[in-house]
């Protein structure tokens, strides 16, 4: 297992993906149960919701997707292609949030009203980023989607989903066949300022 530092250094989105995964449907269960269980959230909120979808229920989602695209025109070869390579991978994890549950604490709490949807979102960021880390420390290859909200109304659907659930991203995972290519990293010092006693 690696460090904490080099899961998130090596956390980097991976396209190319097939299904000879190097671990069990168990592990990544886990995985997501126990991130989604201890990542922290403003006021305790919890409003984050998680879809699993692994093979045949993967497939539906970017069968979905598609279908979708192709209603409104907007699938050209490239982005064909791109969706074969998503349907390729093992599985996808659909990122939701919960309009019931945001509502709930901007009525308990009506002071910061405003702030609740930001915060959730930040939130559901912060998720995203501990499962998508723990996948990588596991050996899978992940990129994260956003074909929100074009899809939701389908997804909710297929899956028997509350209405109060709102897409926000698509997660999919599976066996890496490739590389990521070096990214350019701006300096840290033009980044991060420190202000400390010497």
């Amino acid at each position: 297992m690696k460090s904490y530092q080099e899961a998130v250094k090596n956390r980097r989105s991976i396209y190319k993906l097939g299904r000879e995964i190097p671990v069990l449907q168990t592990e990544i269960i886990a995985a997501v149960e126990r991130m989604t269980k201890d990542i922290p959230t403003p006021f305790n909120m919890q409003s984050a919701r998680i879809v699993v979808t692994m093979l045949d229920h993967h497939e539906n989602v970017w069968d979905i997707t598609r279908s979708a695209l192709q209603s409104i025109d907007k699938l050209s070869p490239e982005t064909d292609a791109k969706i074969d390579g998503f349907s390729d991978a093992y599985g996808t994890i659909l990122f939701f949030e919960s309009s019931n549950m945001i509502k709930a604490m901007q009525d308990q709490f009506p002071l910061y009203k405003d702030n609740f949807p930001g915060w959730a979102m930040q939130a559901n960021g912060m998720l995203q980023f501990a499962i998508w880390t723990a996948l990588e420390d596991m050996g899978l290859g992940v990129n994260i989607q956003h074909y929100n909200p074009l899809i939701d109304e389908d997804i909710r659907k297929i899956f028997d989903l509350p209405d109060s659930w709102d897409l926000v991203a698509q997660m999919v995972f599976g066996e890496k066949l490739e590389d990521p290519a070096p990214v350019p990293k701006i300096p840290t010092g033009s980044r991060v300022k420190i202000f400390r006693e010497i």
